[in-house]
């Protein structure tokens, strides 16, 4: 009998294309886009993995039409996605690995395997090829509709020696990898990127990036763009395994990492399973907010998509006296995230989160206004230095700012949303532009923060410009401990944090 032939809408995540189903034989045909080679599934495998295509697709037309609703401006044509061939590995060869800070001295090693017996156990050292120390870690895995996801391993090392190159190999298999850990004492490099994706764009971006000598790289939510097809994660973590390997990547969630069904699936399952972040290590309970430190430089990353208000237990958390006691490192300890703050060890405070609260763009106007209304006095009072933010493609810097007025006590909002995601560039902006908008841009670009010491850092914002490294905002910034601000809001912090 002839073979029937299927042609799909859209073709799998992996790089290939079903092209035909042979009755006969009650089996599907598959082809790779990239190399032409065929593979045989099951009539079972090869049902599922359609049946999951209409399945998202269904999911997946009635979140963009509802997006499209809402949207009140129109974006330009992007960059076309990348296409990843699939290619068949061992079921133990690690995958996607990926490195983030885990308490002092310590680094996580996540990374993905095919089969469910591979071990999590990481070995390192600092000469290539001996490795003198090795940590035993756990695992986990996930299922999403008909999408089953790899073993994902998280294995934690240390204590480790600032700024030396370490090389490692996971699970005692597949290739040696190297990572640098970050130093110890100022300066410190921060590379800074959102709302990734995986385009043409991003792509360049992540060339840019690894162009730059940074130490840790901070991103303010939006990764994979995987937005239900969960193959999508897998194929982000290929993608950035070379950069994110080998300096810790920061991580907070944006909307796109939600990706809940209702009455089918909870929020942010395949990004919590995915980028486990040092919340436990920072006395948060959960991975989408926490903080670290590294050199002189406090970290917090908030979420914009838990509670955030007065009662909620991610605004607490940052509370004195609402501190709740939590297993730190085997010993009970009170933890709340300002007050454990030295400013004389850690003379500058940066937040991230996704939403921005301070945006001169149409697009997302008043999206950050709820959170913004809870936590920035707050966030004032504890004198931060630096905002980042994502969610608006596009680029904006403001000055020091506070209850939407210039303040030279108040923090730099930084919106930096252009990683190269595939929904193209927020190009409207609201004229006049406001009195605390210094600088603001349309383009797909990286930012890198250099903190040279207690009072200067420097900020510059590359533009990629059809591929090309450009710096286009460059200023110096002056830390609030410098400037005697933070000796003026000493009382206005007790105060708040020991409201009840």
């Amino acid at each position: 009998m002839a073979s029937l032939h299927f042609p799909l809408y859209q073709p799998d995540d992996r790089g290939l294309l079903m092209v035909k189903r042979a009755t006969k034989k009650n089996k599907w045909l598959w082809r790779n886009r990239a190399s032409g080679d065929e593979q045989s599934l099951t009539n079972e495998e090869g049902f599922g993995v359609a049946m999951e295509r209409k399945i998202l697709n269904l999911v997946l037309f009635l979140w963009i039409f509802s997006a499209t609703v809402a949207a009140d401006y129109v974006r330009p044509q992007p960059r076309k996605t990348l296409d990843f061939p699939w290619e068949r590995k061992p079921s133990s060869y690690p995958q996607q690995v990926h490195i983030s800070l885990a308490g002092d001295r310590h680094m996580r090693i996540s990374w993905v395997t095919g089969g469910k017996s591979s071990p999590s156990y990481v070995e390192y050292g600092t000469s290539p090829g001996r490795y003198d120390s090795i940590a035993q870690g756990e695992s986990t895995s996930y299922s999403y509709l008909l999408y089953s996801s790899g073993k994902i391993h998280h294995t934690v090392i240390g204590p480790l020696e600032s700024n030396t190159d370490y090389f490692y190999r996971c699970g005692g298999e597949g290739p040696e990898f190297q990572l640098r850990t970050p130093p110890a004492e100022l300066p410190v490099t921060f590379a800074v990127a959102g709302d990734l994706g995986q385009t043409g764009w991003t792509k360049s971006t992540l060339d840019h990036i690894n162009q730059c000598k940074y130490d840790v790289h901070l991103l303010p939510g939006d990764l994979s763009y995987a937005d239900f097809i969960q193959h999508r994660w897998d194929t982000f973590g290929e993608l950035v395994q070379p950069l994110a390997s080998a300096r810790p990547w920061m991580v907070t969630e944006g909307n796109h990492e939600k990706e809940s069904i209702p009455l089918i699936k909870d929020g942010f399952q395949s990004y919590n399973a995915r980028w486990k972040m040092p919340y436990e290590e920072s006395g948060s309970s959960s991975n989408l907010y926490y903080s670290f430190e590294v050199a002189g430089v406090h970290v917090i990353m908030l979420g914009s998509y838990t509670d955030y208000d007065e009662y909620s237990e991610q605004y607490n958390w940052l509370k004195l006296s609402k501190a709740k006691v939590f297993i730190v490192s085997h010993h009970m300890s009170l933890f709340a995230d300002l007050s454990k703050v030295d400013r004389s060890k850690t003379p500058w405070l940066i937040v991230l989160f996704h939403v921005p609260w301070y945006n001169s763009n149409y697009a997302h106007q008043g999206a950050g206004d709820g959170m913004m209304e809870a936590m920035e006095p707050m966030l004032y009072a504890a004198g931060v230095d630096i905002v980042f933010a994502g969610h608006v493609h596009a680029y904006e810097r403001s000055k020091r700012v506070n209850n939407g007025k210039p303040d030279p006590c108040g923090a730099v909002h930084i919106t930096i949303g252009d990683g190269g995601n595939r929904e193209g560039l927020a190009h409207r902006y609201k004229d006049p532009q406001p009195e605390w908008s210094v600088f603001r841009e349309a383009s797909f670009g990286h930012g890198e923060l250099k903190v040279v010491n207690s009072s200067h850092a420097f900020w510059s914002w590359h533009r990629n410009d059809d591929d090309e490294p450009v710096r286009s905002d460059q200023p110096w910034i002056t830390s609030l401990m410098s400037s005697g601000c933070l000796a003026e809001k000493k009382h206005s912090l007790r105060k708040i944090l020991k409201a009840p």
